[in-house]
């Protein structure tokens, strides 16, 4: 992994809290100035984008945010729009809402909207994203997998995501629709890869410096390959439950923080005094 994590992210793992006390969505208006900055919608991933839309508008506009606008794009000539070019680099706050995230990648890939999307990550705005929104922000994503099943080697299929942040994959509804077997084998496959699965109401805020600070109701658990001394990951036999020695997990609540470079979570007052060498 990079010694620094470009952009400012906010990673739900979907079904946030839209009618209590909205603590997730209330920590991404905070973000932004809300008389004067542009938080933009993007609908990209569902095919219902006006009651997406609609729902969210209602809840932000509640928050206190002013200026909201919609990234309207179904298709890859809208991907192409020089207005939706434009709404993308003038906005403050990005937010890319749930459904298929073979949807985002497959219309932004290669167009301007995506040049534009890493453009404004680099800046270090605010790009905050739920369910396929979460997971289609790393490199490589999850499309498909089992739920609630033993880790099989040859049941997950895997895409290139976003990109925009790096050596993680991120999985979302994860103690809800128990996803801890298809997390385990993605992190089989490629163990240098940082594996988190994220609950619902539950988010990471990433900083730019790597490190993700858990908030929400649910957990955040990081799994971490790199020490793996044995695995039956290879295709041969495909059908075999997969077997692996020594991955280590981390299970973080709200409040807690994870160093994404070191592969370590941590407490703030050990943070200032590394801070302080």
């Amino acid at each position: 992994m990079n010694e620094k994590i470009e952009g400012n992210l906010i990673i739900i793992g979907g079904a946030e809290d839209k009618k209590g006390d909205k603590e997730i969505l209330k920590r991404v208006a905070n973000f932004i100035n809300k008389d004067s900055d542009m938080l933009l919608i993007a609908t990209i991933a569902t095919e219902y984008p006006e009651k997406s839309y609609n729902n969210y508008h209602k809840v932000f506009s509640g928050l206190g945010i002013k200026n909201i606008e919609k990234l309207d794009i179904s298709n890859r000539e809208d991907a192409c729009n020089k207005d939706n070019i434009e709404l993308i680099k003038k906005c403050n706050l990005l937010f890319f809402t749930g459904g298929d995230q073979l949807r985002i990648t497959s219309i932004l890939g290669g167009t301007p909207i995506y040049d534009a999307l890493k453009y404004i990550c680099s800046e270090g705005r605010v790009i905050a994203g739920t369910s396929a929104g979460a997971s289609v922000m790393s490199h490589t994503m999850i499309v498909q997998g089992e739920d609630e099943e033993s880790p099989r080697k040859c049941t997950l299929k895997m895409s290139p995501g976003l990109g925009l942040i790096d050596s993680v994959i991120i999985d979302q509804h994860f103690a809800q629709r128990g996803r801890i077997g298809r997390l385990l084998t993605a992190v089989a496959q490629n163990p240098e890869v940082l594996g988190i699965g994220i609950d619902e109401d539950t988010a990471i805020v990433v900083s730019d410096k790597g490190i993700a600070e858990v908030i929400g109701s649910g957990a955040v658990y990081f799994l971490d390959g790199s020490s793996i001394v044995y695995s039956n990951v290879s295709e041969q036999y495909c059908d075999e439950v997969l077997s692996m020695f020594n991955v280590k997990l981390h299970v973080l609540k709200e409040g807690n923080k994870f160093n994404l470079i070191k592969k370590v979570p941590f407490e703030e007052d050990n943070l200032k005094n590394e801070n302080t060498k």
